[in-house]
Formats: structure tokens, C-alpha cells, sequence
């Protein structure tokens, strides 16, 4: 497994202990022949321990995670870690120009590891990432967010039998862990192959900023750099994650005007009507009934909804949590005296 004794070159350059430097790791340019790459800040302690990449954007319209690599990199415990972080803030940077998810050949990223140098433009772009960062690295988190006109509440997903990643996941703070299958071709699976635990956190909507997500993101990954050695352990204890081993939606019962009756993060019981659907005449309602005992970590936020349309994503959960969403936000608002009014990494955003 790599660590931070070694020489460590990314993208031709090499990056020495104690050293933070800015690498443009070269991509196809754009028919116009204008220039890309994808920029990537190495912070190399000057003492020996982990190499964590955090990556966000592989989706091109995911960029929640663009904003906590940003807070990451200002924050000043990374002048003191062991180990290397490779920060990676935007990889789909077609994607991100374009406010899209996929690239411009209309293939998936994240479907499409481990790439190769031969294939379409989304296999060399898989390829290159895999060979210039992954395989340098110990361990890895990849920051996600949920689709177009769709939230996710904070949420860790990951392979929970694998007692590496177990233990990172519980170590980021995240309220919802989801052993979630890994996909084929996802920078999951090609990572795992290569021996690289990597967690990956959903939270937030596509093309959209939330504060609280950003900051429980930026401390989770903090979290983790404790757990893995990078950073000195707090003595604050985090609260283990409520474990959900299967996931499913509830879907349109008819076409209508949503109306949703619950938050996003909420505890719900079988049988509860948490939301319902009306005609645009108020002369037909339909209820729309939760199936299972869970957490609401993902739902729509259009109003208008085809029969058959996905509503809300329920994380099943075996026993009562006593959950509320409220503690979540009130444990990340920042204080007042967190706000600086000369720095927009710290203030709120509202997009």
C-alpha cells in the first residue's frame, strides 16, 4: 500500500515532503483546440503516513463536493498531516463546463473504470485518473450529490464488509451509512481492485451548493484523516452512523401536484402518508404511503410528478432510531463567530 516515505510524481512533476504544489494532468482538448486538464493540489507532509485522495465532479454537475475540496484545502490542519493529500476538486471538467453529467461522447465517468488509452474519450479520461492518482494511494473518498431536481441527505456509501472502509465510515460522522453494492465500472470497483478503500459521500442536489452538507462534508473528511493516521485524534467523539443494508424508492401512485409532508433526512414508519398528489382542480387526492420503516436520504423536489416517477429513496432500517433531522443541522450550523465577512468559505450559501 503506498505511503508518504516514497518518491511521489504525478502528472511528470514530483512533489517532495513538505511541499503543496498545483499539477495540470493534461486532457484532450475541445474541437475548438482550446486546452484542458484537470487540476489536482498535492499537500505533501514532510513526515511519512497515508496518500488520501479526495475526489468530487466525476458526475460534471455534482458540485457540492467541488466547494468542500476548496474549504479542505484552506483549512489549516493540512499543514500539519502525515501522509499526502491529493486533492482532485473537479475530474469531469467537460462535465463541469457544461453543467452536465456525463462527457461529451455521452458516456458515464463512473461507469467507465478502469478505462484505457485506447478507448472513447470517458475510458482515457477513467484511465488516466486510475493511473495518475489512484494507484499512488492508500485510500480515497469520492464526494457525490444527487441528480438534477433531486436531494440527497448526507450519506455515506460504501462496502461495509470490507473492515477498512467499515472503519472509515464510521469515522466521517455522516448520519446514514448505505452498504451499497459496488457497480461495475465505477471508480469504486476499479479502486478496490487495486487494494484502495474509498468511501463515497452523497449529499445535496446537482448544480446546487448546501452549507450544511458542505461543512459535515469538510469535517468528515477531516474524521477520516484522524482515523487513518494523517492527524492527530480528537477527543470528540463521533456518533456512529444509523446502518441501512437496503435501499428503494417510492414512486408516483398517479400524475398530479406533489405536496410532500416530510423533510429530507426524516424517520418514517410503514403505513405513514408522507406526501400526496392532487389534479391542479383539487377534485381527486391520492396519498402517498411509505412501505417500509426508514430514512428519507434522497427525494424529488419537483412538484409535478408522472405516475411511476421515483419520489422519495427510503433507506430501510430494522429498528426505531429515534432520529431527528433537526440535530443534524443544529450540530453544523456555524456560529457567529465562525463567520468572517472577508471570507466567503465560511460564510452561507445560498444558490
Amino acid at each position: 500500500m503506498p505511503v508518504n516515505g516514497k518518491q511521489l510524481v504525478i502528472g511528470g512533476q514530483e512533489i517532495l515532503p513538505g511541499e503543496r504544489k498545483v499539477i495540470d494532468i493534461p486532457v484532450a482538448p475541445t474541437y475548438t483546440h482550446d486546452n484542458l486538464s484537470i487540476s489536482v493540489q498535492v499537500v505533501r507532509g514532510k513526515r511519512p503516513g497515508p496518500i488520501l485522495f479526495v475526489c468530487a465532479a466525476i458526475h460534471g454537475d455534482e458540485i457540492n463536493g467541488v466547494e468542500i475540496i476548496r474549504r479542505l484545502l484552506k483549512d489549516p490542519h493540512l499543514e500539519r498531516i502525515r501522509g499526502t493529500v491529493i486533492a482532485i476538486p473537479i475530474v469531469n471538467i467537460y462535465g463541469f463546463i457544461n453543467h452536465t453529467r456525463y462527457l461529451p461522447d455521452g458516456r458515464d465517468l463512473n461507469r467507465s473504470f478502469p478505462g484505457s488509452t485506447r478507448g472513447s474519450l470517458t475510458g482515457r479520461i477513467a484511465h488516466t485518473f486510475l493511473q495518475e492518482i489512484v494507484v499512488k494511494c492508500s485510500h480515497g473518498i469520492d464526494l457525490h450529490t444527487g441528480a438534477r431536481h433531486r436531494s440527497n441527505f448526507p450519506q455515506i456509501r460504501a462496502n461495509l464488509e470490507d473492515p477498512q472502509v467499515l472503519g472509515m465510515t464510521e469515522a466521517f460522522g455522516a448520519p446514514i451509512a448505505i452498504d451499497a453494492k459496488i457497480r461495475d465500472g465505477s471508480l469504486r470497483q476499479a479502486a478496490g481492485d487495486l487494494g484502495v478503500p474509498v468511501l463515497l459521500y452523497e449529499s445535496c442536489e446537482a448544480l446546487r451548493f448546501d452549507e450544511i452538507y458542505i461543512r459535515a462534508g469538510v469535517r468528515g473528511v477531516l474524521n477520516v484523516m484522524r482515523h487513518i493516521g494523517m492527524l492527530r485524534r480528537s477527543r470528540a467523539r463521533v456518533k456512529p452512523p444509523i446502518i441501512s443494508r437496503n435501499t428503494h424508492w417510492i414512486r408516483a401512485p398517479e400524475s398530479g401536484v406533489l405536496r410532500v409532508l416530510v423533510p429530507l433526512g426524516a424517520e418514517v414508519d410503514k403505513g405513514q402518508t408522507i406526501a400526496f398528489i392532487a389534479d391542479p382542480m383539487g377534485t381527486s387526492e391520492t396519498d402517498v404511503v411509505s412501505d417500509s420503516h426508514g430514512i428519507v436520504v434522497g427525494r424529488t423536489n419537483l412538484p409535478l410528478a408522472y405516475e411511476g416517477d421515483a419520489l422519495f429513496h427510503i433507506a430501510e432500517i430494522g429498528s426505531k432510531a429515534n432520529w431527528e433531522v433537526d440535530e443534524f443541522h443544529e450540530a453544523h450550523e456555524p456560529d457567529a463567530s465562525e463567520l468572517d465577512p472577508d471570507d466567503l468559505s465560511s460564510a452561507p450559501i445560498a444558490i
